[in-house]
């Protein structure tokens, strides 16, 4: 399928890490890009590349968690850029901590900006493709979708409900015969800012699980989900894939080497700091901007086959083919 030209993209947490990279991906296709995120310095730099790039860009400063906000964000952007096309969901925010560390209050925040944000901005968001009958919608998820894991269960489990909720969601738009598509793509760990600002309150400062991809592989997948939603969902990263595969095989192993190993690998050796910056409840970014990158780019890769592999499935599959009929060959031919 060829992907249409100059879009309306709509992309939440558009500010920094995946959402970033998203901004750069669709822009240099030269999509016209709404970006939604509260912290203003981010937003204004990840307009400014994009603009750049010769993409129009237009900033919008919401909290996902407000439905009121989102819904005055969605009438904004269709009318100062057009009916929207592609709208894609990554504004999060997290907790580093045991559970019983965790209070309600931080609890219910992760749960309403990581979970019901994707419902409030998705809501907005059919409200306008289901009168048109067209539209996709990506929801940016993860691994932790399908496999929760120690000190992470407020955003674990805000994972978990997107991805239930996406299945029922999908299952709704084809009951219904609609041509509008829903998709979910589910991350590795990536090198994001996150790191430097999330709410932590483990001894040492946080670090995503190796292995650390670049936002921009990221970045790659949800636009090949925004220009193939056919697909219910896509796998990013090699480490994606064997942590799915393994809790659908072995759940109670992996609960046992992630309680060995899930402190230590969340961790560097470098003590966490008493005045670092925290944006569960005001954005860490409003008056300096974090970009795509965090700060653990040494360790990251930006390439990833399997992620090649699984949007090119056709020269995969023809390849394989190709391989076996020339073994098929070659055994009947030493047969003869």
């Amino acid at each position: 399928m060829t992907a249409p030209t100059s879009r309306v993209v709509v992309i939440t947490g558009a500010s920094a890490g995946i959402g970033r990279a998203c901004v750069g991906a669709f822009a240099a296709r030269g999509d016209r890009l709404a970006l939604i995120a509260r912290g203003r310095a981010g937003l204004e730099a990840a307009a400014a590349e994009a603009r750049k790039a010769g993409a129009t860009a237009v900033v919008i400063e919401a909290d996902v968690s407000d439905p009121q906000a989102v819904e005055a964000a969605a009438e904004r952007v269709e009318r100062e850029l057009g009916p929207i096309d592609v709208w894609v969901n990554d504004a999060f925010t997290s907790v580093f901590a045991p559970f019983t560390e965790i209070s309600a209050e931080e609890f219910r925040r992760v749960t309403e900006v990581t979970y019901l944000g994707y419902v409030y901005a998705t809501k907005a968001a059919l409200s306008r493709m289901l009168p048109r009958d067209r539209g996709t919608l990506v929801h940016v998820g993860s691994a932790l979708a399908y496999r929760g894991i120690p000190f992470q269960s407020a955003y674990s489990g805000a994972k978990h409900a997107l991805q239930g909720w996406h299945e029922a969601l999908r299952c709704e738009l084809l009951a219904a015969g609609s041509g509008v598509r829903t998709t979910m793509v589910q991350m590795p760990a990536v090198n994001t800012p996150q790191f430097d600002w999330v709410l932590s309150r483990l001894p040492k400062r946080a670090q995503p699980v190796p292995p650390i991809y670049q936002p921009e592989v990221a970045a790659r997948a949800v636009v090949h989900a925004a220009d193939h939603p056919e697909r219910r969902e896509y796998w990013v990263g090699g480490s994606t894939v064997a942590t799915l595969v393994a809790n659908a095989v072995v759940p109670g192993l992996l609960d046992r080497y992630l309680a060995r190993t899930g402190l230590d690998s969340q961790q560097t050796d470098q003590p966490r700091g008493a005045d670092d910056p925290a944006n569960l409840w005001e954005p860490a970014d409003a008056r300096e901007d974090y970009g795509a990158r965090g700060r653990f780019s040494g360790n990251s890769t930006d390439r990833s086959p399997q992620l090649w592999a699984t949007t090119h499935r056709g020269v995969v599959a023809g390849a394989l083919a190709a391989t076996a009929a020339a073994a098929i060959g070659t055994y009947l031919g030493r047969r003869r």
